[in-house]
């Protein structure tokens, strides 16, 4: 298949219906810190990025969200344009310019510090992390507290960031700056908003 027809197809076959889900998926996961929100595949963007972060994608990008790949993405020209027939969304030069990050490999994903961390004024402008991971259950064990977790939940994303645990601490001094990830699985979502505290579970 041509990639012209390959950027068209594989969107959301009812936009307005299927981006108000997807949204309202992400909002309850970020709400409710290490909650699993179940997400129906709704797209089928080309490998490798995943159908559950191009749902995210479909649903949160926009002619005024510039939108950073990582090298996994960006090597791909059919991702590229079908994240742009799709979302409008304009290609980052840096991870710093990002309102939104698409990681199809985040062990070997850059440091946190490196997307854009917002200002106090405006921590809204921070980057958005959305990383592609194969479960929540496989990983090293992460307990979670904070505000939305009534005492705590733990989850366990395989293929982390190294030193992600230490990367959080350091996002969590920088409040109200700081980056908020959405983990996308094959089946449904978790989010960490900047404001969650992470320990690793003690074997």
């Amino acid at each position: 298949m041509d990639i012209a027809a390959q950027s068209i197809e594989g969107g959301f076959a009812d936009p307005v219906f299927d981006a108000q889900t997807v949204f309202r998926a992400v909002m309850d996961a970020m709400a409710r810190p290490g909650s699993v929100q179940p997400l129906p595949a709704f797209a089928r963007p080309p490998a490798p990025l995943s159908a559950t972060a191009g749902a995210i994608a479909l649903a949160l990008c926009d002619n005024d969200t510039p939108l950073w790949l990582d090298p996994a993405l960006q090597a791909s020209t059919a991702i590229k344009s079908w994240l742009g027939f799709h979302t409008g969304a304009p290609l980052a030069n840096t991870p710093a310019d990002a309102h939104f990050a698409l990681i199809a490999a985040p062990a070997e994903m850059m440091a946190l510090d490196g997307f854009s961390q917002g200002t106090q004024d405006y921590p809204d402008r921070s980057t958005t992390l959305i990383l592609q991971i194969s479960d929540l259950v496989s990983g090293t064990p992460l307990l979670l507290a904070g505000p939305g977790i009534e005492t705590s939940a733990t989850i366990a994303p395989a293929q982390m960031p190294r030193h992600f645990v230490e990367q959080w601490k350091q996002n969590i001094k920088r409040f109200p700056r700081g980056v908020d990830i959405i983990l996308a699985t094959a089946d449904g979502i978790a989010c960490l908003p900047r404001t969650t505290r992470i320990k690793t579970m003690e074997a």
